[in-house]
C-alpha cells in the first residue's frame, strides 16, 4: 500500500510540473498587473522559495516593460505573448513580441536595474530574433 501511495505522490508531483499556460495581451500597460498575477498563480506548486517567485514575477514585469517602451515604442494596441512551461527540472517562460528588434545592451541605461533583475530572477536568460519581432526565453531551474 505505501509503494502504491508513493507513485500517486509521483504522478501529481510531474502533473504539476507539467503543466502549462499561455497569456496574449495587449501592450496598454494597466495590463501588466493582470500579467502579473498570471505569472504569480503559475508559479504556485513549485519547489521555489516566496523570495524567486517575487523577482521571477518582478522580472517578467521587467520583461514586458521593456517591450512596451523599446519594441513597440509606447504604442497600447500591440500584441505580447507569454508562454509558461512547467518542465520537470525548471520553469520556462517565453515572451513573445512582433516590435522592433532592440538588442539588449541598447536598453541599459545609467541607474537601470530591470536586465540586472531578470538575469537575477532567472538562471538562462536569452534573446531569439525572429523575423518579426523577438522572443525572450526566461529559464528558471528547479534544482
Amino acid at each position: 500500500m505505501l509503494l502504491l501511495e508513493g507513485a500517486l505522490e509521483s504522478a501529481q508531483v510531474l502533473r504539476v510540473a507539467m503543466k502549462r499556460r499561455k497569456v496574449e495581451f495587449s501592450s496598454h500597460p494597466a495590463n501588466l498587473a493582470l500579467l502579473r498575477n498570471c505569472v504569480r498563480d503559475f508559479l504556485n506548486g513549485y519547489p521555489l522559495s516566496e523570495k524567486t517567485r517575487l523577482l521571477m514575477v518582478l522580472g517578467v514585469d521587467e520583461a514586458c516593460t521593456n517591450v512596451i517602451r523599446y519594441a513597440y515604442r509606447l504604442r497600447e494596441d500591440q500584441l505580447i505573448s507569454l508562454r509558461m512551461e512547467g518542465l520537470r527540472k525548471c520553469v520556462r517562460l517565453r515572451l513573445r513580441d512582433y516590435g522592433e528588434q532592440v538588442r539588449s545592451h541598447d536598453i541599459i541605461k545609467p541607474g537601470g536595474l530591470g536586465l540586472y533583475l531578470i538575469r537575477k530572477a532567472f538562471d538562462g536568460v536569452d534573446y531569439i530574433h525572429k523575423r518579426r519581432g523577438t522572443e525572450l526565453v526566461l529559464t528558471k531551474n528547479l534544482e
